[in-house]
């Protein structure tokens, strides 16, 4: 046998022992590439419509105490509407009430609308949502889906009903995603421009100064909700679109 001097024994076993440990190594290597692909795949759990059943339940309870006008206008949608406190002021003397919830996406709309938007038979509809969605990384195609099924669902019962959306804001905090904003809000005017019982009303350009830059003083901290000023001037853009609307259908109605 062949035998190994033995100055080059110790080298030898560390050879050895390198070589087991990449070959190891190699072997574990699947495993750690199939534990990272779990994890990157691994997604938090679909949130339900139900999350909103306090809300909703409050809507209801408050309908039988102090319930708005039939045949009114409602603004419906998520937070941006939700936190919007002064609307029945800045849209006096229109007949204007909120059901909007924070957090809602479309398919919440769609899932409470039979609870909160066909009961009180609105002559108009105010409708802001698509900003969760887009959170929620929806595509743009989804969020338009969305809200024509909530056109065709409410036609099915309310033909007559005129129905505004107003576009989603192009927060700072959505600024990787713009291009989806943009989208989606495309999407919805070309439908609107179809319908004479529907509208667009765009209020982003309120939210950019002269240099095209976000004007970060009507944002609270998180630079997606607004403080008061950016409800004001969102007054001054929606509340001459829904005045006219208003008289036409009151004119028709008479």
């Amino acid at each position: 046998m062949l035998s190994v001097p033995a100055k080059y024994r110790l080298n030898l076993k560390v050879r050895q022992g390198l070589t087991l440990s990449l070959l190891g190594a190699l072997l574990a290597a699947p495993v750690l590439v199939r534990a990272q692909a779990t994890n990157l795949s691994t997604t938090a759990p679909r949130q339900t419509p139900t999350r909103f059943e306090k809300e909703i339940d409050a809507f209801l309870a408050s309908d039988k105490t102090n319930p708005p006008p039939r045949r009114a206008i409602l603004f419906i949608g998520s937070s941006i509407f939700r936190q919007w406190t002064r609307l029945p002021e800045q849209m006096a003397p229109l007949p204007v009430f909120n059901r909007a919830f924070g957090g809602s996406q479309t398919t919440d709309l769609l899932y409470y609308l039979d609870q909160v938007v066909l009961p009180y038979e609105p002559r108009i509809i105010v409708y802001y949502c698509g900003s969760n969605d887009i959170n929620a990384d929806r595509t743009a195609d989804r969020i338009f889906d969305g809200f024509h099924r909530f056109v065709e669902q409410v036609h099915a019962k309310l033909p007559q009903t005129r129905i505004f959306y107003v576009s989603i804001n192009r927060a700072p905090q959505k600024q990787r995603r713009w291009n989806v904003v943009d989208a989606a809000n495309q999407l919805v005017r070309d439908f609107c421009d179809k319908d004479k019982t529907l509208g667009f009303i765009d209020v982003n350009p309120v939210l950019f100064d002269e240099r095209g830059q976000p004007r970060l003083e009507l944002y609270q901290s998180d630079h997606l909700h607004f403080k008061e000023p950016a409800y004001a001037a969102f007054a001054a853009r929606i509340k001459p679109v829904i005045a006219r609307a208003w008289a036409e259908m009151v004119k028709t109605s008479d």
